[in-house]
Order: structure tokens, then sequence, then C-alpha cells
């Protein structure tokens, strides 16, 4: 009963993103205990409390295009579209074309890719604008959509359903993602 269950929500959640979720039911299959404890991640990478949208999807993006997973790249982009991001904002994060990015983009943005390569400078800078702009709690929100993104490609390409991220999809037209925050 419980796997008729899990089965089902896997495959509504399939259908409202048109994403492949065959590597959730490889883990289902393998041990589901291993399923419920991999899905408690969701609260953790769902988490956004006072960090405005525009800055939470441009870091989890930045993240998730640091591991180079094609589909997890378009979910966190339809994700982002229809929370309301705009798509001119969305696509500026794709292409890493900072100037382009609304202020509260730009600064998550920035902020990701400073603690994904580890330069304790810009990042303790950037941390302490978050900070003093939108306080603690969006810190912490940003921190965890930072570190969250990266868990599901990774654990896509260690069970074999890894696929690179080249081209992403945003209101109705192909984009060719910002290489350099994909490497």
């Amino acid at each position: 009963m419980l796997g008729w269950l899990v089965r089902r929500r896997i495959a509504a959640f399939e259908r409202a993103f048109d994403y492949d979720m065959s590597y959730a039911r490889d883990i289902y299959d393998a041990s589901p205990r291993a399923f419920f404890r991999f899905s408690k991640i969701l609260g953790i990478s769902s988490y956004r409390e006072d960090a405005p949208k525009e800055a939470w999807y441009a870091a989890k993006l930045a993240a998730t295009l640091s591991e180079d997973c094609g589909p997890c790249t378009q979910l966190v982009v339809k994700m982002a579209e229809r929370d309301g991001m705009s798509p001119l904002a969305i696509r500026a994060v794709l292409l890493g074309d900072e100037a382009a990015m609304p202020p509260d983009a730009a600064l998550g943005f920035r902020f990701a890719q400073a603690v994904l390569h580890r330069d304790i400078a810009t990042s303790d800078r950037l941390r302490r604008e978050i900070e003093t702009r939108w306080g603690r709690k969006a810190l912490v929100s940003l921190a965890l959509t930072i570190a969250s993104a990266r868990v599901y490609p990774s654990v896509k390409y260690a069970l074999g359903h890894g696929q690179a991220c080249t081209k992403v999809s945003l209101a109705g037209s192909e984009i060719a993602v910002h290489q350099e925050v994909a490497e």
C-alpha cells in the first residue's frame, strides 16, 4: 500500500513538472527506508524564510548549474517561473549576466558563486550584506538552498541518472546556459 502511494506521488510530481523521477523510484525500490531518509532533503531544499525569491532562486540555480545537471536546472527554472520570478531575471542568471539581473538576484547569485568557489573574503563580505539587508533567516535560507541544490544532481549522477546541462527552456525558448557556472 505504501509503495503504491509513493509511486503515485512521484508520478504526480513528474506530470506537474515534466521531470523524470526514475532515480527516486530506484531509491525506493532498493530501500524504502533510504527513500524516506532522502525525502527529508525536500524540507531543506524548499526552505525560504525572509530571502527574496529572486535572490533565493538565483542562488539555487547557481548551485544547480555548478553540478551540471540539465534536468535539475530545468526543474528549478520551472519552479522559479511558477513562483513568479521574471523570465528576464531567470535568463540573466542562466547566462551569468549579473548586469542584467535585478539587484536581489545578483546578490544571491554572487553569494552562491563565492560559496561554491570557496572564496572566503567575498563570501564574508556578501554574507554581511545579506544579513544587513534581509537578516539571519535569509542567510540561512540561501545557505540551505545552495547546499541542498547540489545533493540531487550528485545522487542522480551516482545512480546513473545524470545528464549534462547544455540548454534550458524558458518562456518558450531555449537558452544555452552560462558554462562558467557549470564548471
